[in-house]
């Protein structure tokens, strides 16, 4: 973690005074003084501000189900930041752990922890997001199992040099569908459905890793240990 997050995670100094205080010569790491902000520290550093020695708080890890006509953003947008559904404390060290459209409802993690969120967002650990998915147009019992070879084979979108990686398609109904993927590229899902000529008119995030949503539109809970845990294991 960067000095002055550290610093802003142990204290009630913003950033701005953080980096102060270091730029000031207050802060020390390990018995010496260290008057660069970025400079990396862990949790077996000792770290003093003025003798005083610094303990940060507990990361936190969020669920929440994101209501339609919010952005992931922690500022409002043309749309409403959906971090004012949350009433925690220090909202500005929170950050999402994988984003979704304005339009777009369902499962969002939100953290302050960046190595866990990590863990969630990079493609290489397979982290398994499922959206529910409805369609503007039916797919037939015809061409159903052709689609869902192509969606495991892996899609070709436009901009994007290599396919898709394979990805899980179940056929719930005519026009609704539950994709599975692993990866997050931009608007992926309706990216994906539109190259194979049909368009996404509504998506809803259901499960991220072992994670499942259980909350109402607009509510949010902490997770449980087992739940923060599970993404250190992909």
């Amino acid at each position: 973690m960067r000095l002055d997050k550290f610093v802003c995670k142990s204290t009630e100094l913003n950033r701005k005074e953080a980096v102060q205080s270091i730029y000031s010569g207050e802060v020390f790491v390990n018995g010496e003084v260290v008057t660069n902000e970025a400079t990396q520290v862990h949790e077996n550093n000792s770290v003093l501000l003025n003798g005083v020695e610094l303990k940060a708080r507990d990361f936190r890890y969020i669920m929440m189900n994101k209501p339609a006509g919010t952005v992931c953003s922690n500022i409002d947008e043309v749309y409403p930041s959906l971090f004012n559904y949350l009433e925690v404390d220090k909202i500005s060290e929170l950050h999402i752990a994988g984003r979704l459209d304005a339009d777009t409802t369902g499962l969002v993690l939100i953290t302050d922890d960046g190595r866990w969120s990590f863990n969630i967002t990079q493609p290489t650990n397979d982290c398994r997001k499922v959206y529910r998915v409805q369609l503007s147009q039916a797919i037939s019992k015809d061409c159903s199992q052709e689609l869902i070879a192509q969606f495991k084979k892996g899609l070709p979108l436009q901009g994007e040099a290599s396919l898709t990686r394979p990805a899980e398609l179940e056929i719930i109904a005519p026009k609704e569908m539950r994709l599975t993927i692993t990866e997050g590229k931009f608007h992926q899902v309706k990216r994906m459905f539109a190259a194979v000529g049909n368009r996404v008119v509504g998506l809803h995030r259901e499960q991220i890793g072992k994670v499942c949503l259980d909350v109402d539109a607009g509510q949010w809970r902490y997770l449980s240990k087992n739940e923060v845990e599970s993404f250190n294991n992909n």
